[in-house]
């Protein structure tokens, strides 16, 4: 993979199939930190404007620029396939101080390039209890628990008592995900019926398309997914055939009548908490657990036009969660 620059602003990895935006946002801000600015390199998988887990992360670290001003130096890459994800990491390494992968599918790479890197600390967005090592954190967004809610509002929502969902990579953490979305449809409608397919690629729109129509011809009338550009293919075939979606990540309530609802997981929030932790100087490695107990910030779900009922029951569902009473799977 070749790299040349573009710009004193802009780098092409690999023809064009990967980005590196170095940060230029927020400079009016004061400068925040120290003379010289904390170095933070990101890697964002996908595209930034996905509508998904790779455009939360994106906003989280605007919202952290934005708040630190020349304080905070970023060098951001996204749209990397898997095969260049060491190559990448390998580069934001040599020149930053902490490296954020946005997403489980970084994690084997993180970990590689961690042993060679001990010094820069590394922290994994979506990332699961791995092997211990004193310069990486893995943030679980316990996605099985906002899953099992969405899986409540969607039996709650759905009209024909059918539902569906579609996940991307066939990793545990999008699995278990697909498992709880289920059990949370039936702990409402024990009778629902539940159709989970994986594309085996977040950003296949065809194929998340085909997903969906499948389960739409038996029925479905209201889909999640965890996905990135694949939802443009989601949204394809509900659009074509009047169904709606619970959508991922973001409250976007009012701007799409495809969307009842949103299951809040809070993929920029974990990268802020990364940067805010590192500058702090009380950054930890090891596995840390997000979800329902770190607040709305980090999870939560809104049905857009929710009844009291709907309300009280989403509500007593997530309190079920947290005191254990109802158990999900981990990532």
């Amino acid at each position: 993979m070749q790299i040349r620059i573009v710009s004193s602003r802009r780098t092409v990895l690999g023809g064009g199939a990967a980005v590196l935006a170095l940060a230029g946002f927020g400079l009016m801000a004061p400068r925040a930190v120290a003379a010289d600015p904390v170095r933070v390199g990101v890697l964002l998988p996908g595209s930034k404007s996905d509508k998904g887990w790779m455009e939360s992360g994106y906003d989280g670290l605007m919202a952290a620029e934005k708040k630190l001003g020349a304080g905070l130096k970023v060098q951001m890459i996204e749209n990397i396939a898997d095969g260049d994800m060491e190559q990448a990491l390998t580069q934001l390494a040599t020149k930053n101080s902490l490296v954020i992968g946005v997403g489980g599918q970084t994690q084997a790479a993180v970990y590689k390039v961690a042993k060679r890197f001990p010094k820069v600390k590394f922290s994994i967005v979506g990332g699961n209890a791995g092997e211990p090592l004193p310069n990486v954190a893995g943030y679980d967004v316990r996605q099985g628990e906002i899953a099992y809610v969405a899986g409540a509002a969607a039996a709650m929502l759905s009209k024909t008592g059918a539902i569906s969902y579609v996940g991307g990579m066939e990793i545990p953490s999008i699995v278990n995900a697909g498992k709880e979305f289920g059990l949370g449809a039936k702990s409402i409608n024990p009778n629902i019926k539940y159709f989970e397919s994986y594309t085996g690629d977040f950003d296949n729109v065809a194929k998340a398309k085909e997903a969906t129509l499948a389960a739409i011809a038996q029925g479905a009338d209201v889909h999640y997914h965890i996905l990135n550009l694949g939802l443009r293919g989601l949204e394809q075939a509900a659009k074509d055939k009047g169904t709606h979606i619970i959508g991922s990540y973001t409250n976007y309530c009012g701007t799409d009548p495809l969307y009842l609802a949103y299951s809040i997981t809070g993929v920029g929030f974990q990268v802020r908490y990364a940067i805010d932790h590192f500058i702090a100087g009380d950054w930890v490695a090891g596995y840390k657990p997000f979800g329902l107990a770190m607040g709305p910030e980090a999870s939560d779900m809104v049905v857009c036009s929710a009844t009291p009922e709907m309300k009280a029951k989403i509500e007593a569902i997530k309190a079920d969660i947290l005191s254990g009473k109802i158990k999900v799977l981990e990532g």
